[in-house]
């Protein structure tokens, strides 16, 4: 008697199994480790600016009724590990450094997608201030959001000029604050991404340097997901990074590229020419590309380095055991995108161009 309770008990979980394993959830939070620009808040840049406005997520799962919530975070990078630390949050878009930090404390998160790649640095004086170059920041005051992707860019950016944090005066900012402190001549110089650019056209900034001829010192943001909604539900997790993947393919397309462009200059904080001037002669599916390659781990792993190195994580930790491309690959086999997206190596040298490369 035991014995056939036993087995039936055994055959019922086995044919349970699957249902288990295509369980939905009610609905899927996705982070974004900005405040966003409009209200409702959208994603300004990037393939997950496409992936957003979109709504590829939402179109994925209309047929089940599982709801897309999208979260906005005006503290960025720590406010987004808070979240993921209280279950707050099932997939994020964060930058590399945040995304360390949070992994070296405990956070049980995946690197499953590459969010942005190469991102541009800028540095941007004030026109009163004199300074022309990142050595003419020793003793001024410059301000930045401390536990970002942008800090660990400035660190790389001064110790290149023979500089450290011990140099500088350092005001912790959110971007909006530190903004408005600029313009309002209460500090010297900040790091940003382009939208410094619309300081400068304005008159009202200096730009000093640019990471555009220093892949090095470059940022790059991840798509992370949470290991308790992905071991909860592998398959939904599997068809979120599918319409991300889908996303991001149309946004590299070359034949998307103006309206790319468009969509960037229609969320309002950079014009549409900015983009076009700043992208010119660089094909989009370099820049918005989901795979993870050689070039994304290495960075990564120099992130990881770097960051212990500047005392900004208590101790380095194997960067491919965070890495799971397991969905990405997944992905790119179903959806027929394998050769779709440039391959770099691990020094960023380009070695297959993929499908998306525009035609010379």
């Amino acid at each position: 008697m035991l014995f056939r309770t036993l087995a039936a008990t055994l055959v019922s979980l086995l044919l349970s199994a699957p249902l288990l394993a295509d369980t939905l959830p009610k609905v899927i939070r996705i982070g974004v480790s900005t405040a966003g620009i409009g209200n409702p808040p959208r994603v300004s840049t990037g393939w997950t600016s496409v992936a957003q406005v979109n709504r590829y997520v939402e179109s994925e799962f209309a047929k089940d009724g599982v709801k897309v919530e999208w979260i906005f975070f005006k503290g960025q990078g720590p406010a987004v590990n808070e979240a993921i630390s209280n279950n707050q949050l099932d997939f994020t878009t964060l930058g590399d450094l945040p995304a360390i930090i949070g992994r070296a404390v405990g956070l049980d998160t995946r690197v499953v997608l590459a969010g942005s790649t190469r991102g541009d640095v800028y540095v941007a004086a004030t026109p009163q201030s004199g300074i022309t170059d990142i050595k003419g920041l020793r003793g001024k005051r410059i301000a930045f959001h401390k536990g970002t992707a942008t800090q660990l860019a400035v660190n790389r950016i001064l110790t290149e000029h023979g500089l450290t944090e011990r140099d500088v005066k350092v005001v912790n900012m959110e971007p909006a604050t530190y903004k408005a402190a600029f313009l309002a001549g209460d500090v010297d110089a900040i790091f940003s991404t382009l939208d410094l650019i619309k300081l400068a056209d304005a008159g009202k900034a200096r730009i000093i340097y640019t990471t555009k001829q220093n892949p090095a010192a470059t940022s790059q943001g991840f798509v992370l997901v949470n290991q308790k909604f992905a071991q909860a539900y592998p398959r939904a997790t599997q068809r979120v990074v599918n319409a991300l993947v889908r996303a991001a393919y149309w946004a590299g397309e070359p034949a998307h590229r103006d309206a790319v462009f468009q969509l960037w200059g229609s969320a309002g904080s950079i014009a549409e020419a900015t983009y076009r001037r700043e992208y010119a002669n660089i094909p989009l599916s370099h820049r918005l590309s989901p795979r993870i390659d050689e070039f994304v781990i290495a960075r990564a792993s120099q992130g990881v380095a770097d960051a212990h190195k500047y005392k900004l994580i208590r101790k380095p930790f194997d960067v491919r055991a965070w890495f799971d491309s397991r969905y990405l690959e997944t992905a790119l086999k179903e959806l027929q995108y394998t050769e779709a997206w440039p391959r770099f190596d691990a020094g960023g040298k380009l070695v297959a161009a993929g499908k998306l490369q525009p035609a010379s």
